[in-house]
């Protein structure tokens, strides 16, 4: 598998994730960082389901967010996935999103998840799940 500094994804912003004013309503971001990091695993080869299917549960522990400039129905947005940090219980992704049409930053974000059994324990990552990950986040040095 090769290895990912990052992923770009790419879509529309629809109707239904804006206001009245057809500007992003500010919780979409935190929606699509999810896209980009669930994205990013997937073409790791180490999906969502698959980890949870073993046993292990990836859950936010901890988010922040900056905003920049606003996203507005119809805009196209890239949202660019990093994984930055992989921990024997933890991983920590960055995120930028951008307008892709004409390159303004309209987020900045990162992410904490934490590793859990299915009775809400902390708990290693699986070994193979782990071993993909840090290849990934090495691939950015």
């Amino acid at each position: 598998m090769t290895p990912l500094p990052h992923i770009d994804l790419e879509f529309r912003v629809r109707y239904a994730e804006t206001d009245q004013m057809a500007v992003v309503y500010h919780s979409e971001y935190l929606v699509w960082c999810e896209m980009g990091r669930t994205e990013y695993m997937r073409r790791l080869g180490a999906s969502y389901a698959s980890i949870e299917n073993s046993g292990t549960l990836l859950v936010v522990a901890d988010a922040s967010i900056r905003y920049h400039a606003p996203a507005r129905y119809d805009d196209i947005v890239r949202v660019e996935t990093t994984l930055t940090d992989v921990r024997s219980r933890a991983l920590t992704f960055d995120y930028v999103i951008f307008n892709a049409n004409d390159g303004t930053r309209l987020v900045t974000a990162r992410t904490l998840l934490v590793s859990l059994d299915r009775t809400g324990r902390p708990s290693p990552i699986p070994a193979d799940v782990r071993a993909q990950l840090e290849r990934a986040r090495q691939s950015l040095a």
